[in-house]
């Protein structure tokens, strides 16, 4: 196990700039951020609401924050001093050089709420926390031939311990819970990963969501992992801010998420955006079909690299640094992106994204590469009838998996639309 913080693990940074106000040692109220009709659950409601256009947009005057929601300027205050009262806003230094009063930008409390990210994965496992902001506090990222339930909880177990073993007590009661994105179906594809079918199949009993509860104590919510991914790209990366996208995500295997009128969509079984199964051409010259996933997924990398004699371990043990692959890397480039294209053109003629991003558990030069690739093979397909659609990179990388899972917790409590977030969970 290797473990690797994204910052300083004493508690001073833990506790953000002096500025932040301090925290009590009342929890911060999760349990009961639910929406309502009633009186309370409006207000709650509401409050989620000025949370969430804050964090959409960095920081916010009172006056805009009123003129957004359509609620009155003393509505606002209220809701604002009983956010600021809790520890999840807080007020900025004042806007000067305007005419009238100077306006206070309200921001969110980093230290307001924390959240545990678990990402489950076919060669490797991540856990990391994060803060009310997304700003990931530490990790711990973990490689293996293939996964075990027991396993799993023995780095789950000791990542919690070490990482809540420097929180203050304040600290402790913020956290919200903890996220797990996982593969559906985990057991499959057991050949394809060289790992043996009855170790595999003790994931078919194995109820993830509830063990993880049992062993950590937090209320756990459970996605799919490349839908986890896409939700971080949504709330923590998109710099354009596309309301509606496809997103497609290269790890282990190849998955996607979806994006509509800026919500996640997962469907009714959470299993929205499976591109992997989308059928594309067999490619290097040959007949026929095959799925998406047996061309653009970092699985058949490993493949061509154990065919050359080449050591494989590299693309799960750094996804940030592959080092020189040579050839083998640039074929590999040269069938996933058409064959990405491809699902790229027949996902459009279902439905009109105004864009399509690109990302993965790999460098981001290898990302830079795919992504123009794949625009240079769009570019010799027929799309006569189709609107167009613009390419692009994602931008969380090797993270983004994890910090999807770590924000599932923080939607779920703090989100004003969760119950559609999240309708997709399992």
């Amino acid at each position: 196990m290797t473990q690797s913080d994204a910052n300083s693990a004493e508690s001073g940074d833990a506790d953000g700039p002096a500025s932040s106000p301090e925290l009590g040692d009342d929890p911060v109220r999760v349990q009961d951020r639910h929406r309502g009709s009633n009186q309370v659950g409006m207000r709650l409601y509401n409050e989620r609401l000025a949370l969430s256009l804050i964090r959409q947009q960095g920081s916010l005057p009172k006056s805009e924050i009123a003129r957004q929601t359509g609620l009155t300027a003393q509505t606002i205050s209220v809701i604002l001093k009983q956010l600021e009262a809790d520890g999840l806003v807080r007020k900025e230094k004042p806007l000067r050089g305007q005419v009238g009063q100077p306006r206070v930008p309200i921001s969110l409390n980093p230290n307001g709420a924390y959240a545990f990210g678990l990402k489950i994965g076919r060669r490797s496992s991540d856990l990391v926390l994060m803060d009310f902001v997304g700003t990931v506090k530490r990790s711990i990222h973990e490689t293996f031939a293939y996964p075990t339930p027991d396993g799993l909880k023995t780095f789950v177990r000791d990542g919690i311990a070490s990482m809540t073993e420097s929180l203050s007590q304040a600290q402790k009661t913020r956290l919200s819970g903890i996220g797990i994105a996982t593969p559906f179906e985990l057991w499959s594809w057991a050949s394809e990963v060289g790992a043996p079918s009855q170790v595999m199949d003790q994931w078919r009993s194995f109820d993830t969501r509830q063990q993880i509860e049992r062993l950590t104590g937090l209320k756990a919510e459970l996605y799919n992992d490349a839908t986890a991914a896409c939700a971080a790209e949504l709330f923590f990366g998109n710099p354009s801010q596309y309301q509606d996208f496809l997103y497609l995500y290269i790890g282990s295997f190849i998955g996607g998420g979806v994006v509509i009128g800026g919500n996640l969509f997962a469907g009714p079984t959470g299993n929205a955006g499976a591109v992997g199964s989308m059928p594309v051409p067999a490619g290097n010259g040959a007949t026929g079909t095959r799925q998406l996933i047996t061309a653009a997924s970092n699985y058949s990398l490993e493949k061509r690299l154990l065919a050359a004699g080449r050591d494989s371990s590299v693309i799960w043990r750094s996804p940030d640094d592959w080092g020189d692959l040579g050839t083998i890397l640039d074929d590999w480039i040269n069938d996933v992106s058409p064959a990405i294209a491809c699902a790229i053109v027949s996902a459009i003629s279902v439905i009109d994204f105004s864009a399509v991003l690109i990302d993965g558990a790999f460098p981001a030069t290898v990302r830079h590469r795919i992504v123009s690739r794949t625009g240079e093979a769009m570019k010799r397909l027929d799309r006569q009838g189709l609107s167009p659609v613009e390419l692009a990179e994602g931008t969380l990388g090797g993270n983004a998996r994890a910090v999807g899972a770590a924000s599932l917790p923080l939607l779920a409590n703090f989100a004003p639309d969760s119950d559609i977030l999240l309708k997709g969970a399992r």
